[in-house]
């Protein structure tokens, strides 16, 4: 007996929890396209998520940031390379991101930030103040960026009743309860400004 007990106990833990997703579409009033659209989970009581081992990338090339948004979850270390021929700097004037300034720095190097908590953190470069992105620290693992045409999917999710927001650099943000059970759910919105 206590072999088939033990295995059906191993069997338990050999096999995946069944998650499911969440997906839709982000209509964006106002703004060309919803490619900087950020879809997320808002933070579940009582739980809390690991950060990614493997650090988040931001460029800057052609005197851009790439990409413009970067989702990601809180704890994650950002390597902010430059690829530009003259010199770059990076810093966040945002009190959530610990007002960060990384000095700056030429053509080919990296420096690194960890953002530690959820917030919205501008990223601007004192040399060229043209330049601006955003990275979008969310509490949790289920995030995607919107493609243009607005359609999201949020992998992963286990079955529970979740906030899901909406943040966008350019129009209002919006969240709706969302329920997971099974496989999928559904969940559309519409922002504007």
């Amino acid at each position: 007996m206590r072999r088939i007990a033990f295995g059906t106990t191993l069997l338990l833990i050999a096999v995946p929890l069944v998650a499911g997703e969440i997906h839709g579409k982000v209509v964006c009033r106002g703004v060309k396209d919803c490619a900087d659209a950020v879809v997320y989970v808002a933070a579940i009581t009582g739980k809390t998520f690991p950060p990614p081992a493997e650090h988040a990338k931001m460029d800057q090339l052609n005197l851009v940031f790439h990409p413009h948004v970067l989702p990601l979850l809180a704890g994650t270390t950002v390597d902010f390379l430059n690829s530009d021929a003259v010199l770059h700097n990076v810093f966040s004037p945002d009190a959530c991101a610990d007002k960060f300034n990384l000095g700056t720095w030429p053509k080919g190097q990296t420096k690194s930030y960890t953002f530690k908590k959820e917030c919205v953190a501008s990223l601007l470069c004192k040399v060229h103040p043209e330049m601006e992105a955003f990275v979008v620290v969310v509490p949790t693992p289920y995030f995607a960026l919107a493609k243009a045409d607005g359609t999201y999917v949020l992998a992963n999710v286990p079955d529970g009743a979740y906030t899901v927001k909406v943040w966008h650099p350019k129009l209002k943000g919006v969240q709706k309860p969302v329920t997971v059970a099974g496989a999928a759910a559904e969940a559309d919105f519409e922002i504007a400004r």
